[in-house]
């Protein structure tokens, strides 16, 4: 008897509220709170009201912007020097070295699939190849950390990587 009490009401609540739902009319939208009525100032007459919302960093930073990329092109749309001068340390692998003319010369290939033959001062996107020798490369990469106390540092690619883990 407890239960089909209780189903009872329950069917008249609810069919109270269908009622209700059904013959109230739609409440007007609620006026938007803007910076000027939030201060407590009336907005200009004429003046167009915003649309959404608009954030006032008030001195703060933007919580939407990456730290990590700050200041630098994270759209993705920045361009790229064509070849070798476009590719960084950590693109590159060194696939081998031969030596011409007295000096060696290595080959690299990059992340784009393509080998590129170097010798030492050449140019990548974040270093110089400072020295080539039988068996490994030293790149001398420019930091960009501004909290790091090293403006440079060396990279070392070695030729056999695999040998040299065992």
């Amino acid at each position: 008897m407890r239960s089909t009490t209780a189903r009872l009401v329950f069917a008249l609540l609810l069919a109270a509220g269908t009622a209700r739902a059904q013959t109230t009319e739609p409440e007007p939208p609620a006026a938007e709170v803007t910076a000027e009525t939030a201060a407590g100032e009336a907005p200009a007459p004429g003046a167009e009201t915003p649309q959404g919302f608009t954030y006032d960093p008030g001195g703060r930073r933007d919580p939407f912007v990456s730290l990590l990329f700050r200041g630098a092109d994270t759209s993705g749309t920045g361009t790229r020097a064509a070849g070798l001068a476009g590719l960084s340390t950590t693109e590159v692998t060194l696939r081998g070295t031969l030596r011409s003319q007295g000096v060696f010369v290595g080959i690299l290939q990059g992340a784009d699939g393509k080998n590129y033959t170097v010798r030492a001062g050449d140019q990548l996107a974040d270093g110089t190849i400072r020295a080539i020798s039988a068996n490994e490369m030293v790149v001398l990469q420019q930091v960009n950390d501004p909290l790091s106390l090293e403006q440079e540092r060396e990279v070392r690619k070695m030729l056999r990587q695999e040998d040299e883990a065992r």
